[in-house]
């Protein structure tokens, strides 16, 4: 069957992927009494930014050169480029009058700003054009996703757009037909909790298959709605999955990965050999959660060790969410693209004239285990180095702190390797401790508190004397007849300026201690850590991207040439730093967005 709108014919079978990923760090209600994602400042949002303030913008992370960023969308690779939407304010730094900006790029790291690709203008977007997805379907034929806004309540409907002009190597002009919408809720689904379809898989049947995130009550629900053609779609009698208590879906994201290899797999794969990936961003926590599991007869089912909720497995254990997936298939891998908005007030966002920045993207992968994830910055951002300087063999007794000198610390990319000789200090798991609240754990064992075996790890973004910096440390605790690993990234410390007394009261910038756990063997005694350093951005992935944190931070001495880098051990039991690798980072050659 073919469709033939706006001067442009498709085949369809089709394949798309959507995530209307809304986000700030709380609900609130909206001006006109709908609740909302986002802090909404209509007074705000179309406050024009006139001087763009340089200090604390990122040197080779993904942001434009001013106003307010939120989701990736529609990430994709089609006829040798890679293509990035991305929710955009085109007038001012806080949310509000969203668009679909669009950029590409040959190598994931140096990026071109193209047109707009898609802009509130039609019946079913009138009032907003949230989040979606991309994927090329079968004849090379790419397609877009995405959630319309079709009333100031806040209804919610899934609109699709196609490229006006395939021949156009960048894709620079996109058409919503007039058939749009393509799916509407029915009377069982709240329409305002209706949002974020995935990429489409085809399953043997021949029909294809996408997801959409939403909630009943507090149970989250990832919708299923089946096709033939990819223009007439029907909802499944069951959902894909759901989950009581867990509050509104929003961007979720299923897809399959490979247990026997580290290739990435085609949204569609199944097989023996394949366990599935379900992630939903989760609008009460701020935090985004994924399971592994099966699929079988259009019903997706946990594996039974899997927590299925607020206490589950994380991407990242800081400031990450919105994240969207897709399969490369030039390289065979799957790519995560993460967002990272600001923990400053809205008030210092106005003054600065930007918010928000994209993470570097990362590789997804199944841990040998079986039981999580493996992420990793793509290879092509190592082409950024520069400058390297190596530190090994380097012993750490407590208290003892040693400088990596030769690096530009506050843009920078550090890898190292910890090792000790015994695990006898190890402290003692408390029984009382929430076993899966390391935030909190990190908040009272934080990188001063004399520990056995840590705390040990890296400053970042520190200042010559320490009047601030962000330490990214590990702490070993014997629970019993096994070893808890705590990898924490304390923004608490990051700057000289913050007044302690007034950290709740939404002056100074929001400050946690991030943290989660490392399911990780130490029968070799050691533990790894990378961090990729950007002015105020710390992304860091801890034994070979087994647990992730990302933390936002805005020191006030540790500026450009005045941030410093240590490594430190602050426990009893004396560590070796065995390989230290550190590199300078360039800035992209491209970075026009």
């Amino acid at each position: 069957m073919e469709l033939a709108k706006g001067g442009v014919r498709w085949a369809l079978p089709v394949v798309v992927y959507v995530c209307c990923c809304l986000v700030f760090l709380l609900n609130l209600n909206s001006s006109n009494g709908v609740e909302a994602s986002h802090n909404v400042f209509m007074h705000l949002q179309s406050l024009s930014a006139v001087n763009v303030r340089k200090e604390h913008r990122t040197g080779y992370h993904f942001q434009p050169t001013k106003h307010w960023i939120n989701d990736p969308n529609g990430p994709m690779y089609f006829n040798g480029v890679y293509h990035l939407f991305y929710q955009y304010n085109p007038k001012g730094a806080v949310w509000g009058n969203i668009v679909w900006a669009h950029s590409v790029s040959k190598d994931l790291i140096n990026w071109e700003k193209v047109e707009h690709a898609i802009y509130p203008s039609k019946p079913f977007d009138k009032y907003g054009c949230w989040s979606g997805s991309a994927t090329v379907l079968p004849g090379n034929k790419p397609v877009i996703l995405y959630t319309g806004i079709v009333d100031d309540k806040n209804s919610q409907v899934q609109n699709y757009a196609v490229p006006a002009n395939l021949s156009d190597p960048y894709l620079r002009e996109w058409i919503k037909p007039d058939n749009n919408p393509l799916i509407v809720s029915d009377p069982s689904i709240n329409a305002t909790f209706f949002r974020d379809p995935t990429t489409a898989w085809l399953g043997k049947d021949g029909h294809w298959r996408i997801t959409i995130g939403g909630r009943r009550n507090r149970r989250g629900i990832s919708y299923l709605y089946r096709s033939r053609d990819f223009v007439h779609w029907v909802k499944a009698k069951h959902a894909l999955h759901t989950s009581a208590g867990t509050g509104n879906w929003e961007c979720p994201d299923f897809f399959p990965v490979s247990v026997s290899g580290t290739n990435g797999l085609d949204t569609s794969v199944v097989g023996p050999n394949v366990k599935h990936v379900l992630k939903v961003s989760l609008d009460a926590t701020r935090f985004e959660y994924y399971t592994l599991g099966s699929y079988e007869k259009d019903r997706y089912t946990p594996d039974p060790d899997m927590i299925d909720g607020w206490n589950g497995l994380r991407y990242d254990y800081g400031n990450f969410y919105a994240s969207k997936s897709f399969f490369d298939p030039s390289k065979n891998r799957r790519i995560l693209w993460g967002w990272a908005n600001e923990s400053d007030s809205t008030d210092k966002d106005i003054k600065k004239g930007w918010a928000g920045v994209q993470l570097i993207p990362r590789t997804l992968t199944l841990d040998p285990s079986g039981k999580q994830l493996l992420q990793w910055p793509v290879e092509e951002v190592e082409n950024l180095r520069k400058n390297k300087v190596e530190l090994s063999n380097k012993i750490l007794n407590k208290g003892e702190t040693v400088e990596i000198k030769g690096i530009t610390a506050a843009q920078s990319d550090v890898d190292v390797t910890f090792s000790f000789g015994s695990l006898d200090k190890a402290e003692p798991f408390d029984p009382s401790w929430d076993r899966y609240d390391a935030q909190k754990l990190c908040g009272q064992k934080g990188s001063t508190v004399e520990g056995g075996l840590g705390p040990f790890g890296i400053l970042t973004l520190a200042s010559q004397n320490l009047e601030e910096y962000t330490p990214v440390f590990f702490r070993v605790f014997k629970d019993q007849d096994k070893y808890q690993v705590l990898m924490c990234s304390d923004a608490s410390r990051s700057s000289a300026s913050v007044d302690k007394t007034k950290m709740d009261d939404g002056k100074d910038a929001y400050r946690p201690s991030f943290a989660g756990f490392v399911n990780v063997d130490l029968n070799e005694k050691k533990l790894s850590l990378r961090s990729l350093i950007d002015n105020s951005v710390v992304e860091s992935f801890g034994a070979g991207g087994k647990t992730c944190i990302t933390s936002r931070v805005y020191p006030a001495l540790a500026l450009y040439g005045n941030a410093h880098l240590y490594a430190f051990n602050n426990g009893s039991e004396t560590v070796k730093i065995d390989s230290l690798n550190a590199w300078s980072m360039s800035k992209p050659v491209k970075m026009n967005h």
